[in-house]
């Protein structure tokens, strides 16, 4: 994974780079995107990621689908963000997942109605969308360490977790499914 964030940053690092005479840095949302680009690739952000991700988190529109294309657009303000098929990709991936496929907005988005019209419940879907796959399995990203863990099974009330808190959940989820197990033997059910 180091190597592939090595690559990304040498890709990145090559477009900053001006030509011999000027030696000039980029400045203004050209040198934000790419920052932001930089910033989105990893689960670990330093501090001076703020001013990237603020400007990329600003944008918004009243029309998701405009909110990300806006959001590929500013990435796309970045020299290297189109130099190959994989930076295209990644680009387009954190438009489509960056800010979306966290645990809260997962357990959000992914409800659904299961059972019959009289007997139904609302659970949360255990796959993961493939735009958020797309963003946090990329081969230039690194973020394993804040990828979304789904806890139990939809049927009986799934979701999604944060890493950092997936053992607490689970433990929290089986004790809860031990407990409505044996209420419903209790009471004589299967």
């Amino acid at each position: 994974m180091k190597l592939k964030r090595l690559a990304l940053t040498a890709a990145l690092g090559a477009s900053m780079t001006a030509p011999a005479m000027a030696q000039e840095l980029l400045t203004g949302d050209t040198r934000l995107a790419c920052e932001a680009i930089l910033c989105l690739a990893t689960g670990q952000q330093p501090s001076e990621c703020t001013p990237s991700l603020r400007r990329y988190f600003s944008i918004s529109y009243k029309k998701l689908s405009d909110t990300i294309k806006g959001r590929i657009n500013f990435l796309e303000l970045c020299p290297v963000a189109n130099q190959t098929p994989e930076m295209a990709a990644l680009v387009k991936a954190m438009g489509n997942g960056a800010g979306r496929c966290d645990a809260t907005s997962l357990n959000r988005t992914l409800r659904n109605w299961g059972g019959s019209w009289d007997d139904g419940y609302i659970y949360v879907s255990n796959s993961m969308p493939s735009y958020c796959a797309a963003y946090t399995n990329h081969a230039y990203t690194d973020l394993s360490s804040i990828k979304p863990m789904y806890v139990g099974v939809p049927e009986r009330g799934g979701y999604w977790v944060e890493p950092a808190n997936y053992q607490q959940a689970l433990a929290e989820y089986n004790a809860r499914i031990a407990q409505e197990d044996a209420q419903r033997n209790w009471w004589g059910g299967n």
